[in-house]
């Protein structure tokens, strides 16, 4: 047998979820439906409704599967709860931002210095965060030796990924000012 193609791959991303998530994702109305609820609290029948101005024309029964879905895997909640007409109206909402564009073809060669001088910048963020707070995750750590051999990892990822969106989120403008 001749081999064909062979190829070797190198890390360059990390996608920080877990089964729950990712099964949750499996679906362009369940993006949508976070997209939407990204800084607004809507009801399902509101949802429903921005949904079918997207093009996206699906029964609130499916709707309100789908809510099930992204809720049980943690993606959203109810945020608010009204009695309307004796029965009990619940808004949902979201603290996940879903950012799914497609990268240009050329993005690794236009970015590649950034990415390297930001590697060396973040691995000082990173030490700096090991120094802070390494002995609490260290101390989950050992509570949590099951089959996540990289948890410490998926730690310091969760740290870096929710800082960087108390960023985009605290400097919306940052881009589109420069």
């Amino acid at each position: 047998m001749s081999t064909l193609l062979q190829k070797e791959l190198k890390i360059s991303k990390i996608l920080s979820t877990n089964a729950d998530q990712a099964k949750a994702l499996d679906d362009a109305a369940r993006i949508k439906i976070l997209q939407i609820l990204y800084h607004k609290q809507l009801a399902t029948e509101q949802i429903v409704d921005e949904l079918n101005k997207m093009g996206y024309k699906k029964a609130t029964t499916t709707i309100r599967h789908h809510i099930d879905v992204l809720k049980n895997a943690g993606l959203i909640e109810i945020v608010k709860m009204e009695e309307v007409r004796g029965a009990v109206m619940k808004y949902y909402g979201t603290s996940v931002r879903v950012m799914g564009t497609k990268l240009p073809a050329n993005f690794e060669s236009e970015f590649s210095k950034t990415i390297a001088d930001t590697s060396v910048k973040l691995e000082k963020v990173i030490k700096n965060i090991v120094e802070n707070a390494g002995h609490k995750i260290k101390k989950k750590s050992s509570k949590n030796l099951s089959a996540e051999s990289n948890y410490e990892e998926h730690i310091m990822m969760e740290i870096v990924n929710r800082a960087m969106a108390k960023v985009f989120e605290n400097n919306g403008q940052l881009l589109v000012q420069k």
